[in-house]
């Protein structure tokens, strides 16, 4: 595990994968200075999951791409890639001076080592939903390079299972819990509208209220 580093924080109530692209709104006065800072500085920022109101040990580390637009009321958006998964050490609510929070951070070794055999059963599984609930989204290939982070916000998972997986760092075991979880869906798809609406998602602007501390 590598050293600690300090990060600017943003705090919000979902979780977000290593690769996943992550659009969103930003208006509230200190974020748009985050943002602001990390335009100018490249420097990437964390952020961590807030479940019921409790920020979570383990976040992802994210990149700003670009701002896509300026609002002249000072609000944004931006488009965003998440890197490194990274345990939490200590919560600022303050980085110094600046209105948004910091905490240092530990980057963790994460196995990406997924095996291809398992991986097609998972791709397999998920195609027959999407086909069940009439989704026409596209699967990539396991000779493509697909990893189960590819699908974990798409296949009906709560936020707190979304967690569950953020925190697995072998690739074995992220593999068998989502295998589970789409074994465990599978008889009574037809009712699960909700996965239906997740996996039509198209990339548009995330309008979040930060929680506070």
């Amino acid at each position: 595990m590598a050293s600690s580093v300090k990060l600017p924080l943003f705090p919000l109530q979902l979780v977000v994968f290593p690769g996943e692209e992550l659009n969103l709104h930003i208006f509230e006065p200190r974020y748009r200075q985050l943002i602001s800072d990390t335009e100018v500085s490249g420097q990437t920022f964390g952020i961590p999951t807030v479940l019921d109101g409790k920020m979570m040990k383990v976040a992802t580390e994210v990149k700003l791409l670009e701002v896509s637009k300026r609002y002249p009321s000072g609000e944004s958006d931006v488009k965003t890639a998440a890197k490194r998964v990274f345990f939490l050490e200590n919560y600022e609510t303050n980085l110094g001076k600046k209105l948004y929070a910091g905490g240092n951070v530990r980057f963790v070794d994460l196995d990406m080592a997924e095996d291809p055999v398992i991986n097609e059963e998972i791709i397999l599984l998920t195609k027959e939903i999407y086909r069940r609930l009439r989704v026409d989204r596209e699967v990539k290939e396991a000779a493509e390079g697909f990893c189960t982070y590819d699908i974990a916000h798409y296949v009906g998972m709560s936020r707190e299972q979304e967690y569950e997986l953020l925190t697995l760092f072998n690739a074995l075991d992220r593999q068998q819990f989502l295998l589970e979880h789409l074994h465990a869906i599978r008889p009574e798809i037809e009712e699960r509208l909700d996965i239906r609406a997740k996996a039509l998602m198209n990339g548009h602007f995330k309008h979040l209220s930060p929680p506070n501390f």
